[in-house]
C-alpha cells in the first residue's frame, strides 16, 4: 500500500528525534507502516532554504518537503498562519499526487486535513483524519482562550464528516467527535504508542537521593496545575519532586513561569525537595523516569498522555488526573491512580498511600509495563491504522 501522511504543521527532519507529541506519533508510525512491507511518504512543510525537496526519514519512508520557507508569522498564532498557507500547501500536493497516487492519504492536525482534502479534490482518495487536539477540548480546557481559534473550532468538524474515516487518540476525543457532528461508525479509537524498546525497565537510571522521588514533566506555563503538585508535596514530608520542562536548564532564571513555580516553592517551604531540572530531550528522559518511584501529570489538558505511557513503559506508575488519553492509559488502582484536578490534599493522600505500600507500588510498576507493551506498542498501534486505511479504501471504492 501507498501510504501518504500529510504533517502541514511539522518540519521532520532525518536524523533528529522527536520531542513533541504529536512529532513521536509522526516518526514512529511512519516507521511502524514501513515495517509492515509499506510504502511511506510524509508530505510536510518546507521551513529554511537549505532543505531538499525530499529526503529519506528510514527504511521505507521518504520525506517531500513542500512550500516556501517560512514567513514571519501573523499575529494570529501558528494555526493562523498554517490556515493562511493551506493553498500553497495543497496546489503542490495535489500535483504531485496526480502524477504519483498514493492508495490512502492520512492527514495529522486539522489544517493537515484541510490541506489534504483540497488535494485531494477530484482525485477520489480516500482521507483519513487525525486531529490530535481539537480546538473545543482546548477551549473548554482553557488551553485557548475563549473567542479565539473560531476558525479551528468551525472548520474541525466539516473536516471529521467529510474524511471517509477519523481517527481519535481517546474515547473522550471520540465523544467531543461525535458532539461536533461526525458519526460514530466512521471515527475508530487509537490511542498515542510508546517505543517499548527505548522506554523499558531495563537500562540505567539517572542519579537520584534517598528520598522518595515524584516527577512531572509539564508545560512551566501550567502554574495552577504544577501549583496543586507543589501544595500536595507539602502533605508528603518525606518526597522530593523533579519537576522536567521548560527552557534548559541554563536559561531557567530567565523565565517568568520558573520564577513563579520557584517563588511559590519557596513560600511553601520546600526549598531542597523540589529541583527544576529544565528541559530534559528524549534521550535523557528514560532514564529520569527509571530514577523515579512515581510520575505525577497534573496537566489540565492531556489529549496523547504520552509521558504517561513512557512513564509505565518504564516500569513507572502513574498518579494522573481524569483528562484525555490519560483516563485510558491509566487503569486506576492497577498500574496507577486518577485524582481529579485542583485537590491538593487527595493528591497527597494518594502519593502517601503508594509510597507507604512498596508492595503495591511493584504490583502496579509490573502491570504499567505489561499494559504498555500490551497495548500501546508501535506495532500494535500499525496494525489498528491499517485497518482503519482497508476500511477507508473500501468505503471510497
Amino acid at each position: 500500500m501507498k501510504i501518504a501522511l500529510v504533517a502541514q504543521h511539522a518540519t521532520p527532519l532525518p536524523g533528529h528525534s522527536a520531542q513533541q507529541a504529536e512529532d513521536t506519533r509522526l516518526l514512529e508510525l511512519s516507521r511502524s507502516l514501513a515495517g509492515r512491507g509499506h510504502g511511506v511518504t510524509v508530505y510536510a512543510r518546507r521551513r529554511g532554504a537549505s532543505l531538499p525537496e525530499r529526503a529519506d526519514f528510514g527504511p521505507g519512508v521518504k520525506i517531500e518537503y513542500i512550500g516556501p520557507e517560512d514567513r514571519r508569522p501573523p499575529a494570529g498564532g501558528q494555526d493562523a498562519d498554517l490556515l493562511a498557507q493551506v493553498p500553497e500547501f495543497s496546489r503542490p500536493l495535489h500535483e504531485r499526487w496526480r502524477h504519483d497516487r498514493p492508495d490512502v492519504v492520512h492527514a495529522l492536525r486539522w489544517t493537515s486535513g484541510l490541506a489534504a482534502l483540497a488535494a485531494a479534490r477530484e482525485l477520489h482518495m480516500p482521507i483519513v483524519q487525525s486531529f490530535d487536539s481539537l480546538g473545543v477540548a482546548e477551549q473548554r480546557h482553557r488551553m485557548i482562550p475563549r473567542g479565539t481559534g473560531s476558525e479551528r473550532i468551525r472548520l474541525e468538524p466539516v473536516i471529521g464528516r467529510t474524511a471517509n474515516a477519523v481517527v481519535a487518540a481517546s474515547f473522550d476525543e471520540e465523544s467531543d467527535l461525535t458532539r461536533l457532528g461526525v458519526p460514530r461508525r466512521s471515527i475508530k479509537v487509537i490511542p498515542y504508542g510508546v517505543d517499548t524498546d527505548e522506554f523499558s525497565p531495563e537500562g540505567p537510571a539517572a542519579p537520584r537521593t534517598n528520598r522518595p522521588r515524584l516527577l512531572t514533566v509539564a508545560d512551566l506555563a501550567e502554574h495552577e496545575a504544577i501549583g496543586t503538585l507543589l501544595r500536595a508535596l507539602g502533605k508528603v514530608p518525606e518526597a522530593e519532586l523533579v519537576v522536567a520542562g521548560g527552557p534548559p536548564s541554563n536559561e531557567l532564571r530567565g523565565d517568568l513561569a520558573y520564577r513563579r513555580l520557584a517563588k511559590l516553592a519557596h513560600s511553601l517551604e520546600l526549598s531542597g525537595r523540589v529541583f527544576f531540572a529544565g528541559q530534559v530531550g528524549r534521550a535523557a528522559l528514560p532514564s529520569l523516569l527509571r530514577s523515579a518511584d512515581l510520575l505525577v501529570s497534573v496537566s489540565d489538558y492531556e489529549p496523547s498522555a504520552l509521558t504517561a505511557l513512557q512513564a509505565m513503559a518504564c516500569g513507572l506508575p502513574v498518579i494522573a488526573t481524569p483528562v484525555g488519553g490519560q483516563i485510558d492509559a491509566v487503569v486506576d488502582g492497577t498500574t496507577g491512580i486518577l485524582v481529579p484536578a485542583g485537590r491538593p490534599a487527595l493528591l497527597a493522600q494518594r502519593i502517601r498511600q503508594l509510597l507507604a505500600h512498596p508492595i503495591l507500588l511493584e504490583a502496579f510498576s509490573m502491570a504499567a509495563t505489561d499494559r504498555a507493551r500490551s497495548r500501546y506498542s508501535w506495532d500494535r498501534i500499525a496494525h489498528e491504522t491499517l485497518a482503519v486505511y482497508d476500511t477507508a479504501l473500501s468505503t471510497a471504492a
